[in-house]
């Protein structure tokens, strides 16, 4: 895949350690809620880490076959997973000849 780059996946994965520190520390609150508070959190930065990562493989699956991806952007963040099977779908089509 010719999408990813050294920098890029450094860069992300570093934004992931940075925020799941920042994640961790504030989940050591004495309240009685912070439990869920922090399990909302984490479920939030797993579904955008998932969001972000099915993204650039789109761009770079669409880009090998010269399809537009951005088109595909808003429903892949209102429902990542039905849109992404979508996509795959649109990809595989025969091209008529």
């Amino acid at each position: 895949m010719y999408v990813w780059s050294k920098r890029l996946v450094i860069g992300l994965l570093a934004t992931f350690v940075l925020v799941l520190a920042v994640f961790l520390t504030q989940g050591q609150m004495g309240e009685e809620s912070s439990l869920n508070m922090h399990t909302a959190w984490w479920i939030i930065l797993n579904y955008v880490g998932l969001v972000l990562w099915i993204f650039v493989w789109m761009i770079d699956q669409t880009r090998m076959r010269g399809k537009n991806v951005w088109l595909w952007l808003l429903p892949l963040i209102i429902a990542p997973l039905p849109t992404l099977m979508a996509l795959i779908l649109f990809l595989q089509r025969r091209v008529k000849a």
